[in-house]
């Protein structure tokens, strides 16, 4: 286990760096300075990781132009017929219908509060898990009774037993704080303790391979069981083996 973790830290290095980011999702966020807008287009880009790295940023690149690059400017200042613009706005199985739906969940949610980190802290007085966080969260996007219940699948729940990767991989970029560059920090009420590594096509098959998961299926529990073993490793950055494990299945196809 040892050797293990020497390797995979050694694989952390090599892919926790600036260069990672132009060919990933999280290079969409990294084209803004505002703080609003980094958590706005980041949530986009995450929700809408499906498919080729290549189509992601360009349908991200595509639903921003349509807000002028400015996206939390947009969601405060828009008006009526500027919704216009997104009504053919598609991507895979995101349509239109979800687009609007989301911009006006988010705009209502910026009118009243600073930053989308309130949307994951539920109000309770005893310690709060990342399992509590993602369901409140979604509880809490979709607590307008006229929300399309289509559109209630693009935010994955641990009350569907769903490994959740697009919302874990969005909270790594917002919450882990390291001096490499790629991920932001911006968020300080969730540690990076609390994450739990997004298992993704790659990571899965990696940590697999690796002994770092037994589950057969890949659902929230197997998520939990990976982010276990990588505790191990560094109990209070166990997401930051996401690049090794990520590097290692895209990069080196190991």
């Amino acid at each position: 286990m040892r050797d293990l973790k020497g390797f995979l830290d050694q694989k952390v290095e090599e892919y926790n760096q600036p260069g990672f980011i132009e060919l990933d999702p999280v290079s969409i966020p990294h084209r803004f300075s505002e703080k609003q807008d980094i958590e706005i287009s980041g949530f986009f880009a995450a929700v809408l990781a499906w498919g080729q790295r290549k189509t992601i940023i360009n349908k991200c690149l595509e639903l921003f132009e349509r807000m002028d690059h400015a996206p939390h400017d947009f969601l405060l200042r828009h008006q009526e017929q500027d919704l216009k613009a997104f009504l053919n706005f598609k991507h895979r199985t995101f349509t239109a219908t979800d687009t609007l739906y989301f911009l006006d969940r988010l705009s209502r949610f910026y009118r009243e509060y600073d930053s989308l980190e309130e949307a994951f802290l539920p109000k309770a007085t005893t310690e709060i898990g990342m399992e509590t966080r993602l369901i409140h969260f979604h509880e809490r996007f979709f607590d307008d009774p006229d929300a399309p219940q289509r559109t209630r699948k693009h935010i994955a729940t641990p009350a569907r037993k769903s490994a959740c990767k697009r919302l874990n991989m969005y909270l790594r970029w917002m919450v882990r704080q390291d001096d490499k560059g790629v991920d932001f920090g911006l968020w300080r009420q969730i540690k990076p303790r609390e994450l739990i590594c997004p298992c993704d096509l790659h990571v899965d098959r990696v940590a697999r391979k690796l002994g770092l998961i037994t589950r057969k299926q890949t659902d929230w529990i197997t998520a939990l069981e990976l982010t276990d073993k990588l505790r191990e490793f560094d109990p209070d950055d166990p997401v930051k083996y996401d690049f090794a494990l990520f590097g290692l299945g895209v990069e080196e196809k190991f």
